[in-house]
């Protein structure tokens, strides 16, 4: 009965212990288990052997789960008596089991708490690279577009398919449990075990930092008892170093490769793989409007607020390197100690697959990675800073717009301004610091420009002169950086070192700042190469003590961290103020349409350029229009004006001598003679001369002739300056004088009036000149003697002194001429006296002199009334004339001397006709386009020549138009890229 009654507890037993083991999952039925098994299961089982009981206090001694509540096992009560060796083992072995289960539970718990711990550590120390999302390829972004990723996951298995392919684990636990037949005694199964649980601690079970930390910790509370709270510090700031220098590296390795990448990318994207939208011309857009606002002249309370960052500076302060670092290349002249910045340079940085700079007004591209290309490139700014600078002057505020486009570059917009002097020099402009201050007070007092203050670190902070104007633009320091340069001289110069970090805080200025930084820009050779300055800069700043002392942070070093920070704070400033903007010129542009529409309602709205084009057409068509000039009215208006250039010569020199000669004979040889010596010497001249001249005319009724209701006066000095230009590089073909030398001599020759027409033309002729000889004459007299009575008594004049006197000489000589009407044209000397005489009698005082002069006008004024008499007398003279005036006593010379004269008018100007319609007028059709192809060129030229409201209305809103369209467009790739 005892040995029934001990068998059924431990059947009991066995049961509650298969049941809640928490190493086998499910029941194994007894019969099929290995012969060992059945032995570990039932204690009565007749192949065991009773064995002497464990002492159960060294379990509870060492075990760490001693407190934890055991599962209760309800057993049959035992009748206490002698039991011969006893051996409680399945209770010691379900112990043991449950020991073993709790052990991987904590272990689990404690190892998953301390890895989630150690995994925030290290998610802590990787840097924030959410900043560095547009490294990434925008193809990666828009690869949904290319590739249907709801198709690849139709096609991939589902959760039930999955679950097939895993293994059993029920066969598994299954095979795991055969094993265990392999031990003979439960003792040694639970040995087994616990090695095993000892063993998966040793191979790192993530419980292992929660068990070993007890066991481990006195050591380390040992050891650091030595060590002393500097050592720990110094410990720390060292391995934080290292730490963020790895980093560094780390990220300098990604961006070289990202650098890489995107160029590969972008040269894709110029053969047209694929169209990049937003990144690529994001700041061109935005450069584009800051170089139209740079020509708007600001009106109507509009100014340009638009951020860029403006590069300010102390002379040889470095500002030029700082720029040079952030563009990767020596784009700019450079000079020991004199001033090469002398105008603004606005630089916008892009991206792109090459590294090249371009002018805006140029399309010749610098390769930048080449010697030759970028000393041209620099000396092509240095040609454009000369040209802008004006006569007198050391520096300009015009500004040169270079673009410079390159893999990894920082995308932004800066402006180099000429360095801060303290002293002029010799060689500059008196004014030259007050030039500088204002060109830099005008860039920085734009509230949302970015001010990059550089400050030479290698010279005394309290020389610096860029500071306290800095301060004076941005006096909380919410849109300044601080860059202080040199830092490698300055920290081998200055004595002490917490002097450079009070400079890098502030604390030295009184101005504040957003950020600071510190750079080395080389080692002073202008020949380094960017990527040496590079390599040099962070070998320092590895060394230096500024980093290692923690007066410097390490993202407050190296130019690359400098160019990240004022790229961020560029676009944010971008981001925050370019709708305010765009609403400015939005109402700007409302209020230039509402003054137009008020003022000019029916005209159509022409800028400047548009306007010059239309006045173009109107002076082309107006100098076609002169080709159109009728043959008739070009030897009309040619033979008149050439007679009136000719006619005081003709009656004086030719005429007048002639007629004075006694007999017909010397009167033919004495006008041949002359007109001989005029066709070779002035005629062919002064024909030409009267040409030109007539088509100057001609072309100006044209250009100034107004056209009615059609007529602009803005037009007028633009037609004016047109006209002028043209003329002045308008010169009259050589030849046409020779060749119209021998056609003047060959009709001079001609002496043959062939019909009676002929011979009262040229009566006609004689007459005219003569009466506006005779006229001009009379009136000479008339101005010489003055009044005569019946002005004197109707308008109540007085003649003079001097007048009484010709007047007197005047009576005195007609007299002599009345006495002879054919005296000789000249005075004899005691004629001359004889009218002295006469007049000192009656009290006048008269100089021999004035007595030539009178008689001058005198006696001409007899001749041409007697030669008016003769004409008359000529008229019926063509007969004799005929008969060569043989027995006649007529002798009409002098109308044949006037027909030869009239007759080569008419031959030259038939002459200089022909030379102007078929050459001349063609020619100067020519000049006229170069001369309004020049003009288009000249922006200056036609500012100057198209004045007034209308034009400069039309032109402020064409460029408000421009911007707001650019700036609208801005806007919108901007929302498109956030």
């Amino acid at each position: 009965m005892w040995r029934l009654h001990r068998a059924a507890v431990a059947c009991e037993v066995c049961q509650s212990l298969v049941k809640h083991s928490s190493g086998i999952k499910g029941s194994l039925p007894l019969q099929k288990l290995h012969l060992v098994s059945r032995s570990i299961y039932h204690s009565h089982h007749p192949t065991l052997k009773l064995q002497r009981p464990q002492f159960r206090t060294s379990f509870h001694q060492f075990s760490s789960l001693t407190n934890l509540p055991l599962r209760k096992l309800k057993l049959s009560p035992i009748k206490y008596g002698y039991q011969p060796r006893r051996n409680f083992w399945p209770a010691r072995l379900a112990a043991r089991l449950l020991k073993l289960r709790y052990l991987i539970l904590g272990s689990a718990v404690g190892g998953g708490y301390t890895a989630k711990k150690t995994f925030d550590q290290w998610k802590d120390m990787i840097p924030d690279l959410s900043d560095y999302k547009w490294i990434v390829p925008d193809i990666v972004w828009e690869i949904d577009e290319y590739i249907d990723l709801e198709k690849i996951r139709k096609a991939l298995p589902n959760s039930e398919d999955l679950a097939k392919l895993a293994p059993d684990f029920d066969k598994i636990v299954e095979s795991l449990s055969l094993l265990k037949d392999f031990f003979t005694t439960g003792h040694k199964l639970v040995s087994e075990v616990i090695g095993a649980s000892d063993l998966l601690l040793l191979l790192g079970s993530p419980g292992e930092t929660a068990f070993r930390a007890t066991d481990h910790g006195s050591e380390s509370d040992k050891h650091y008892r030595k060590v002393t709270d500097k050592e720990k510090i110094d410990q720390l700031q060292e391995e934080l170093l290292h730490t963020q220098l790895k980093y560094q590296r780390i990220l300098e390795r990604l961006e070289k490769e990202n650098k890489e990448l995107r160029k590969l990318v972008l040269q894709k994207d110029d053969k047209g793989i694929h169209h990049r939208k937003l990144k690529k011309s994001l700041i061109d857009m935005y450069s584009e409007v800051l170089d139209v606002l740079s020509d708007y002249d600001a009106s109507y309370n509009t100014q340009d607020h638009l951020p860029r960052v403006v590069v300010v500076g102390d002379q040889s302060a470095g500002k030029t390197s700082v720029l040079e670092m952030i563009a990767q290349a020596r784009i700019f002249p450079r000079g020991s100690g004199e001033m090469m910045t002398r105008s603004p340079v606005k630089v916008t940085l892009s991206e792109g697959p090459h590294h090249v700079a371009l002018f805006k007004d140029s399309s010749r591209e610098f390769d930048l990675t080449k010697e030759e290309d970028l000393a041209a490139l620099r000396h092509e700014i240095e040609l454009r800073m000369r040209k802008n600078v004006k006569e007198g002057c050391t520096v300009s505020p015009e500004t040169i717009s270079l673009n410079v486009k390159g893999p990894g570059l920082q995308r932004m917009v800066l402006v180099d301004l000429p360095g801060v002097i303290n002293t002029v020099t010799s060689g500059m402009a008196p004014d030259t610091k007050e030039t500088i201050f204002s060109i830099s007070k005008a860039y920085m007092q734009n509230p949302n420009a970015i001010i990059l203050c550089i400050q030479d670190g290698s010279v005394d902070a309290e020389r610096s002169i860029v500071t306290d104007l800095v301060s004076q633009m941005d006096p909380h320091g919410r849109r300044t950086i601080f860059v202080l340069t040199k830092v490698d001289l300055a920290e081998k110069n200055v004595a002490s070192p917490s002097r450079i970090q009070q400079i890098i805080e502030g604390k030295l200025f009184p101005m504040k700042a957003l950020g600071y930084f510190a750079v080395v820009t080389g080692k002073g050779n202008s020949s380094e190469s960017i990527e040496a300055i590079r390599e040099y800069e962070e070998e320092f700043f590895q060394n230096s003590k500024l980093l290692k002392t923690s007066m410097l942070k390490a993202h407050q070093v190296t130019t690359r961290n400098l160019s990240l920070a004022v790229s961020d704070c560029f676009w944010k400033m971008v981001r925050e103020s370019v709708e305010q903007q765009a609403d400015s010129f939005k109402a700007t542009r409302f209020n230039l349409e509402t003054e137009w529409k008020n003022n000019y309602p029916r005209l159509r709205e022409l800028d400047r350029n548009e306007l010059f084009e239309k006045a173009k057409n109107e002076i082309l068509d107006e100098v076609i229009s002169l080709s159109q000039v009728t043959p008739k009215h070009w030897e009309e208006i040619l033979q008149q004006s050439l007679w009136e250039r000719v006619s005081t010569h003709v009656i004086e020199n030719i005429y007048l001598p002639a007629a004075q000669t006694m007999n017909s004979g010397t009167f033919n040889t004495t006008v041949d003679i002359k007109l001989k010596q005029w066709t070779d010497k002035q005629l062919p001249n002064k024909a030409v001369e009267v040409a030109w001249e007539t088509l100057q005319e001609e072309f100006s009724r044209f250009m100034t002739e107004p056209k009615g209701k059609e007529h602009d006066d803005i037009f007028d000095k633009l037609k004016e300056a047109v006209k002028e230009e043209s003329i002045k590089r308008h010169k009259w073909n050589d030849f046409a004088e020779d060749s119209l030398r021998v056609i003047q001599h060959n009709a001079l020759e001609d002496r043959s009036i062939s019909d009676k027409q002929q011979w009262d033309a040229a009566i006609y002729f004689m007459e005219e000149a003569l009466q506006a000889r005779l006229k001009d004459t009379e009136n000479a007299i008339e101005n010489m003697i003055g009044p005569d009575w019946k002005k004197r008594w109707l308008y109540w004049k007085n003649r003079t002194q001097e007048q009484f006197v010709h007047n007197e000489t005047k009576n005195e000589l007609e007299k002599m001429l009345k006495c002879n009407e054919e005296h000789p044209a000249y005075l004899a000397s005691d004629e001359i006296t004889t009218v002295r005489k006469n007049l000192e009698s009656r009290g006048v005082e008269v100089d021999p002199s004035l007595i030539k002069d009178t008689w001058h006008q005198v006696y001409r004024r007899h001749f041409l009334k007697t030669a008016l008499n003769h004409c008359n007398l000529c008229r019926r003279g063509f007969y004799y004339y005929q008969r060569h005036f043989v027995d006649s006593e007529l002798e009409c010379n002098d109308v044949v001397l006037f027909w030869r004269i009239q007759r080569m008018l008419a031959i030259t100007a038939n002459t200089l006709r022909q030379q102007l319609t078929n050459t001349e007028v063609r020619r100067l059709e020519k000049n006229v386009k170069e001369v309004l192809e020049d003009f288009a060129e000249d922006s200056e030229k036609k500012v100057k020549l198209l004045t007034g409201k209308r034009v400069q209305l039309a032109e402020d809103l064409k460029k408000v138009r421009e911007i707001q369209e650019k700036l609208d467009a801005f806007i919108e790739a901007l929302h498109q890229e956030k």
